[in-house]
């Protein structure tokens, strides 16, 4: 991500945002340590979030980026922020049997005398049991809420800028699934054909080139495809076997993820049934996504329309998705599944995932779309229907 793809006006809107629900909540400091979010409050990017890093944010005054020595370079060219809101804590500390980083950031929250009112991200990929501990020493269990997911549903609603970002995205991914389907041949071992689409997603397009995405490749088929989470391997491509892509350009960290299902031979008629299935639950998906209904109201779509074809999904059926870091591309909010009453808003972007497995095979074709008055509209243009090589 780039701050500069975005105005001061923007990041000082998202700000405000923020602190309105912090203030709701009786957050005073709150410690932002989800790389997605810190990126979307201060523009900061880099492959640093496998360290305690952090971007405080305070009731007033400027947001506070704090890393790792060695990173702090990178906040200061990547984020909006001023050379003298970046703070670090000692080298000397990465991955010490004694010392954590943590350490320092209570120094710095004392010397601010921010020690009231804390939230932090306690349900988070980038927030460790011991990282807590060292704050609850610190200052007490009481002093600190769980403000999980408060940056995130700031981030639902996308701005002009972020959908312009996630459609450039969606170039990408039509990108990768062209080569995808150029490539794809009986007896070729697929972690080519992956090699091929990864080189192919960051190589880009002429003006537009891509960046590494939150989420590697999914690439199962066959039996495989029975488990929905299988990424490659070196077997070859085989006659009779389904194998479904879950790929995403990424330009400036935003992302529009899409499946698209391949068969080598003549799909059987139990697979182009669900085909079926899949396609219409995206019509009537994309038809019933208008601002101010419910997500479960959505997710019915594709229930219903599996049903009608003697099918039964147990999974949710898709979730928000925008500017993301490893290890997942979705906002981590709603879910579009039964029971989730969160009321929809106009670009609202969300990855619409209709995926069928069953014990022998899986099957997947997925949009990412924005919410419009007219509907959902997809983010990509790329073929739904199952590509079928005659081998």
């Amino acid at each position: 991500m780039a701050s500069s793809d975005f105005t001061k006006a923007e990041y000082d809107d998202r700000l405000a945002r923020t602190r309105n629900a912090m203030a709701q909540q009786g957050i005073e400091t709150l410690i932002v340590t989800d790389p997605s979010n810190m990126a979307w409050l201060t523009g900061y990017d880099g492959w640093s979030f496998y360290v305690p890093q952090a971007v405080i944010l305070h009731s007033s005054g400027s947001p506070l980026w704090w890393g790792r020595t060695q990173d702090k370079p990178g906040a200061a060219q990547t984020s909006w922020l001023d050379p003298s809101n970046l703070f670090d804590w000692p080298e000397e500390h990465v991955q010490h049997p004694v010392h954590h980083p943590y350490d320092s950031l209570v120094t710095l929250l004392r010397e601010r005398d921010w020690t009231s009112g804390l939230g932090v991200e306690m349900d988070n990929y980038y927030y460790s049991a011991a990282s807590h501990r060292v704050l609850e020493t610190a200052f007490g269990r009481d002093v600190i809420a769980d403000a999980t997911g408060l940056v995130n549903w700031q981030r639902a609603v996308k701005s002009g800028t972020e959908l312009a970002l996630m459609r450039k995205a969606g170039q990408l991914s039509a990108h990768m699934h062209a080569t995808l389907r150029a490539g794809f041949r009986e007896g070729r071992p697929k972690h080519e054909l992956v090699a091929e689409v990864q080189a192919a997603g960051v190589a880009g397009l002429p003006g537009l080139a891509g960046d590494y995405p939150a989420i590697a490749p999914i690439a199962p088929s066959g039996l495989e495809a029975s488990a929905s989470h299988i990424t490659w391997n070196d077997r070859p491509l085989t006659k009779g076997e389904a194998t479904y892509f879950e790929i995403s350009g990424c330009y400036h960290r935003y992302h529009c993820p899409i499946s698209r299902t391949l068969f080598l031979g003549s799909p059987p008629e139990d697979i182009r049934r669900a085909e079926g299935a899949v396609l219409q639950a995206i019509e009537d998906t994309f038809a019933a996504a208008r601002p101010g209904v419910t997500c479960e109201e959505v997710a019915a779509c594709v229930y219903e329309s599996f049903a009608k074809a003697g099918y039964t999904k147990g999974n949710r059926t898709g979730y928000p998705i925008g500017l993301s870091y490893p290890p997942d591309w979705g906002e981590r909010t709603m879910s579009l599944r039964p029971g989730d009453t969160s009321r929809i808003e106009e670009n609202m972007t969300f990855h619409l995932m209709p995926g069928l497995w069953t014990p022998e095979w899986g099957l997947a074709i997925t949009e990412s779309f924005v919410i419009t008055p007219e509907g959902g509209k997809p983010l990509a243009d790329i073929p739904r229907e199952i590509f079928v090589v005659d081998a």
